[in-house]
């Protein structure tokens, strides 16, 4: 199987399903057509594009996600499967059970996982770290410090080499490449959530009541280093601060790349899959840490 991402934003079209294979037409085009469980992602921003419900049920039964975006191809609406796995029910009874020990140690290696991952993005694009490595070190379980701020702080603007940037997930420009690539990532987190049988809402750390992807943003948090990489590198190109095309095109080719995890280069569908299912191991107290990929090669 070939995990895609479609991002359909450019020009009106019309997607059905026939004969299990999705039909996405163009104009006057001939259709192209893939098969369903090919679909990891789908994405639609421009506001011409029509879709039978029988793409929307096709895409959930083979596991994908469906992205809404916005006038300005920003995503604001995700949609996950219910059903994931055999053992779904067993699974969420067991996430919603978890101790506070037990889920206290999962965020500590999650965010001790994401300052390693901006060091190392620093280290990479910047030739200095400015210390994230040794703070990496440093979080405690549950991170009652709050490291990830700190952290933070040290992060944003030696990144972009702009001392009046702030992360604003509201804002435009160099936020807003963020946010698209954020919200790509977030459906691929999610998918693997939900094949894994959790609950996307029940999270680790995340408890905001008007959010139903709290375990999603949970584990999330170390891979987002992946998007903060291609978009910086983007900046640093000129190539300009608009999701267009050519920004998507280098976003999604940064997801769609292979990492290593275990000894073996993967996908990051599968490395985000084995993520999950390491959780229901720590939960279990089967295994005592959370499989992560190297995020940068």
């Amino acid at each position: 199987m070939t995990e895609r991402i479609l991002d359909i934003s450019e020009a009106p079209a019309r997607l059905k399903v026939h004969l299990g294979r999705l039909h996405i037409t163009q104009g006057e085009e001939e259709p192209i057509t893939l098969p369903m469980e090919d679909v990891a992602v789908l994405m639609v921003a421009h506001y011409q594009v029509s879709y039978t419900q029988a793409v929307l049920s096709g895409l959930m039964e083979v596991g994908g996600a469906f992205i809404c975006c916005n006038a300005n191809r920003l995503p604001t609406g995700l949609m996950l499967p219910l059903v994931g796995h055999h053992i779904q029910t067993r699974r969420i009874a067991l996430q919603a059970e978890a101790s506070k020990p037990t889920r206290k140690r999962i965020w500590q290696q999650l965010i001790q996982a994401k300052i390693e991952g901006q060091s190392q993005v620093l280290h990479a694009l910047q030739g200095d770290d400015l210390g994230l490595g040794l703070m990496a070190q440093r979080v405690k379980s549950g991170d009652p410090e709050n490291l990830e701020a700190q952290a933070a702080r040290k992060y944003w603007r030696p990144l972009f080499q702009d001392e009046g940037f702030r992360r604003d997930q509201e804002a435009e420009g160099i936020n807003g490449l963020l946010n698209y690539g954020y919200g790509v990532l977030r459906a691929i987190i999610g998918r693997a959530v939900c094949a894994t049988g959790l609950h996307p809402s029940l999270g680790i750390h995340h408890k905001n009541l008007y959010n139903p992807y709290c375990l999603v943003d949970d584990l999330m948090e170390p891979y987002r280093p992946i998007v903060d990489a291609s978009v910086a590198r983007y900046v640093q190109q000129d190539s300009g601060v608009e999701v267009d095309k050519a920004f998507k095109g280098e976003v999604i080719g940064t997801l769609m790349k292979r990492y290593r995890l275990d000894g073996e280069e993967r996908t990051l569908f599968d490395c985000a899959q084995r993520t999950a299912h390491s959780i229901v191991g720590m939960m279990e107290g089967t295994q005592q840490g959370i499989s992560l990929p190297s995020l940068i090669s």
